[in-house]
């Protein structure tokens, strides 16, 4: 049985038992701040679950695409090096909402085990709850009673808290729960050690398969548990696990989902897959990570340096350190994998086909980069060891600067080290990273009050699109506690105020009490599907009506705006042709930023013409077509675009404009002409194959023109009013090219003269050699001679006390080995300019500071002599 028949007969068993197949979700979550990645089945139904909105469906099922790298459910350092673990996977699951049960649920988990996947009974097990004294929660004897109907009393076992009560997160919706586990080691093995002992004892053969979670509680922030007024069934089977034990292999990577991508791995790299542990090793983790990868990307996450970006990049850097350390992949290889990705999971996974291009591009520019990084690392780290040879030993605090500053891997410095007879203080190391991620949790840390019910909980309803007032009442309301600052989020039974999400900004305004008090709304969000309306204060009749008014001339603007990324769109697709797609947006009140894909530059004539395109779409005062409630399939037969990475209803929301037909849910202008100008502020790349526009419409746009005509204006006049503006600054740019020649060649000349003096009176001061320039220099020369020192010396500082115009100015560079053990020029100036009246700052290896105090200037210097000779 292949995995895709696999994942059919679970679907289709389910649907015959009256649940609804729906799709999987993105695996990048935009609406919840709890979450960057969808982490399990249950993700897309939480707000059912919550009780925020009413549940579409009683019984729904589906196979979702998972990942599992960050918070609590982080699994990356385990891939791999077990046989089991994985960052992206599929869950397939099942779900009631206020319908079935734990009887329903073990009856049709037994079922399609034993009768459709026709697993051996003799090998399965089933954990209950066991109960808990701290939650005065007694043991499931009802989900007990209903195993015993299928298996023997000894392998019905008993499970902890951890292991058996599932709960969302620090409060919320949770619940006992069963888990199914199957033992797939020999019969010699089996008759050896009974199989009850080993279950949830990490054996890689004795597997969890099944976990079948009976939501019939809530977790208040105080840790009390109420009963649920409806109980919900949540249940999740790892496609891989399951394919492992049908399949009869004794490892996930050896079924059908792994093997073809790591006989191409092998295939490329010349290394067979069970050459040596290490190779084995590497060859899985990058199997894996080209999954979590590719899928991210094609679900709209770009690798960077925050948040959901960090992490994709962090899985990226791990695959190509594997296969550069133990597959001898000094080239980029992972981008080679994706066709073969798509050849394999195209066909359930569609947006893995259309967005192939585009995946490919992005990682082999991330491959590229890091590249370039384990070979700058790698300079360093040899120089760390030179400078150790007595002792053989590289400091924790070292090593966490070539991680942090560098993004050298430490498991990598480490093996290199190994390898060389040197080892490195690991415990130091996880201080400092400790250290980074306690700064890390105190910027971020917020406390949710629970919710407060003023009135029996609805859903919210929006009526927003086609009105700024409404007279509301609250449901809901809590306090939030973030950065010292005291806020409250109120939810309302109707609101006219847009919230935050598919990039437009949230709506502010004000809420107003029959008796005239007055409540600033200053933003709207969404979290789980729900509205929050956020304030400094409450009102003080809570069960008051009001009258909730958004800021309409705000909305008025960003309505204007949103409206102009669909003309954008459209017009960058005649223009430049039907690849294009939307990659992000973000709108506001002033300007907009629309992403897109592309993979070069767009010429200026080709960006005048789509901003004519937009301008002449805006004249033609076409009208807004809003068509409600359609299905998805209607919407694309029609022409609809709908944007990969978005997660849409079984019903939705088009806007037309003319031939512009787009899946939206944002609030529009009603006619293009209201709009007014459309002006392009700026056009470049973000990211391998993603670009991104910049602009501004109506008063903003206008404003935009009206300084561009004082620029010309005003260099009209410098020109004293020349007929031939652009040949008059063309004759000036050529004779100050001239003269900058001129200027560049003596200032350089003066650099190495200074670097000459400079030279010559180094100090070595604990070991460490020190180069000092004083008097009065251009700050240009003294930033050459700080580089020209940068290039001939390995292992030294140089500092500049000087003045310029009568300023006092510092300088301060150190070499790169100095900086792998933790100097830092930035850190280092800014105590000292403190001595000069002033500030500064920089990079790690070279920083300036400038004052207003002269006098200082001497013991400015001193301070740096001291502050670099003291970490020596």
């Amino acid at each position: 049985m292949t995995s895709k028949d696999i994942r059919d007969k679970f679907l289709r068993f389910f649907e015959e038992k009256g649940h609804m197949v729906i799709p999987s979700a993105p695996m990048v979550v935009k609406d919840d701040p709890s979450l960057m990645f969808v982490n399990a089945g249950m993700n897309q139904f939480k707000d059912w679950f919550l009780g925020n909105s009413t549940p579409k469906y009683k019984r729904v099922t589906n196979s979702q695409k998972c990942l599992r790298v960050s918070g609590k459910h982080n699994d990356l350092d385990e891939v791999g090096h077990d046989t089991y673990h994985h960052t992206m996977f599929e869950m397939l699951g099942n779900w009631s909402f206020g319908d079935y049960f734990k009887k329903e649920t073990i009856a049709w988990t037994w079922e399609l085990l034993t009768e459709v996947y026709k697993l051996d009974s003799g090998r399965l097990y089933a954990t209950i709850f066991e109960g808990s004294e701290e939650d005065g929660l007694l043991v499931d004897k009802e989900a007990r009673d209903e195993w015993l109907k299928y298996l023997p009393q000894e392998r019905v076992l008993n499970g902890s808290k951890k292991d058996n009560f599932w709960e969302m997160g620090e409060n919320g919706p949770c619940g006992p729960c069963s888990e199914v586990h199957i033992d797939l080691r020999s019969d010699a093995k089996r008759a050896e050690v009974d199989g009850a002992s080993l279950v949830n004892q990490d054996d890689h053969l004795v597997i969890e398969i099944w976990n079948l979670v009976f939501m019939q509680y809530n977790r208040k922030a105080n840790g009390e548990l109420v009963a649920l007024p409806q109980k919900h069934v949540d249940t999740g089977m790892g496609l891989e696990r399951i394919c492992m034990a049908i399949q009869g292999k004794q490892s996930n990577y050896d079924t059908d989902i792994f093997s073809g991508m790591i006989a191409q791995i092998s295939s490329l790299t010349g290394k067979k897959y069970q050459e040596s542990k290490q190779t084995e090793i590497a060859i899985r983790v990058i199997a894996d990570h080209i999954r979590a990868i590719s899928f991210s990307i094609a679900d709209g996450q770009l690798p960077s340096n925050v948040k959901a970006g960090y992490v994709i990049r962090r899985i990226l850097r791990r695959a190509v350190r594997y296969a550069y350390t133990f597959l001898n992949s000094s080239e980029p290889l992972l981008y080679k994998l994706v066709d073969k990705l798509v050849e394999e999971m195209g066909e359930a996974f569609p947006e893995l086909v259309s967005q192939q291009n585009l995946i490919e591009k992005v990682i082999k520019e991330e491959e590229e980069s890091f590249l370039r990084t384990l070979d700058k690392g790698i300079k360093l780290l040899d120089n760390l060891m030179a400078k150790n040879l007595n002792n053989h030993k590289i400091s924790g605090k070292d090593a966490f600067t070539l991680y942090d500053t560098f993004g050298f891997p430490i498991d990598l410095s480490e093996l290199i080290a190994k390898e060389k007879g040197f080892s490195i203080d690991h415990k130091e190391f996880e201080k400092e990273l400790e250290k980074q991620k306690e700064r890390s949790r105190k910027a971020t840390t917020s406390q949710e009050g629970d919710w407060v019910e003023v009135r029996p909980f609805k859903e919210s309803e929006f009526t927003g699109y086609h009105s700024t007032q409404e007279q509301v009442q609250i449901l809901r309301y809590r306090n939030i506690k973030s950065k010292s600052k005291n806020l409250y989020q109120i939810v309302l039974d109707k609101s006219p105020f847009y919230a935050e999400s598919g990039g437009q900004v949230g709506d502010t305004g004000v809420l107003k009490s029959e008796k005239g008090e007055v409540i600033p709304i200053i933003n709207t969000i969404k979290e789980n599907n729900l509205s929050i309306h956020i304030c400094e204060k409450l009102p003080k009749e809570i069960e008051a009506q009001f009258t909730a008014t958004v800021n309409r001339e705000k909305r008025e603007s960003i309505a204007n705006n949103h409206s102009a990324t669909h003309l954008l769109h459209k017009a960058l697709r005649e223009v430049l042709g039907t690849h294009i797609e939307q990659k992000g947006s973000l709108v506001n009140a002033t300007r907009f930023r629309f992403d897109f894909s592309h993979f070069e530059k767009i010429s200026d004539k080709d960006l005048r013409k789509v901003e004519n395109l937009v301008n002449s779409y805006i004249r033609s005062n076409i009208a807004q077509e809003e068509i409600v409630d359609i299905s998805i399939e209607e919407a694309k037969e029609m022409g609809a675009i709908a944007l990969f990475g978005e997660k849409y209803d079984q019903t939705v929301r088009v806007i037309k404009f003319g031939e512009s037909i787009e899946l939206c849910g944002g609030t529009h202008t009603k006619a293009t002409g209201n709009i007014g100008l459309f002006k392009i502020i700026s056009e470049g790349a973000i990211a391998a194959g993603v670009r991104r526009i910049e602009a501004a419409t109506g008063v903003y746009a206008e404003r935009i023109v009206e300084e561009l005509e004082d620029v010309i204006k005003n260099t009209k006049m410098l020109l004293k009013n020349s007929p031939n503006m652009v040949g008059a600054i063309k004759k000036l740019v050529n004779e100050n090219e001239v003269f900058r020649k001129k200027i560049d060649d003596a200032m350089r000349d003066r650099a190495i003269q200074l670097k000459e003096k400079v030279i010559s009176n180094k100090q070595t001061i604990n070991g460490l050699d020190i180069y000092i320039l004083k008097g009065t220099h251009l700050s240009e020369v003294v930033k050459n001679v700080a580089f020209l020192l940068k290039k001939e010396l390995t292992e030294a500082a140089f500092i500049a006390a000087y003045t310029e115009n009568e300023r006092p100015f510092l300088t301060l560079m150190y070499t790169d080995n100095l900086v792998s053990h933790g100097y830092n020029a930035s850190k280092d100036i800014s105590q000292a300019a403190k001595l000069i009246n002033g500030g500064g700052g920089g990079q790690a290896f070279f920083a300036t500071a400038g004052g207003k105090d002269v006098k200082g200037i001497d013991y400015a210097m001193e301070k740096l002599i001291e502050i670099a000779s003291k970490q020596a």
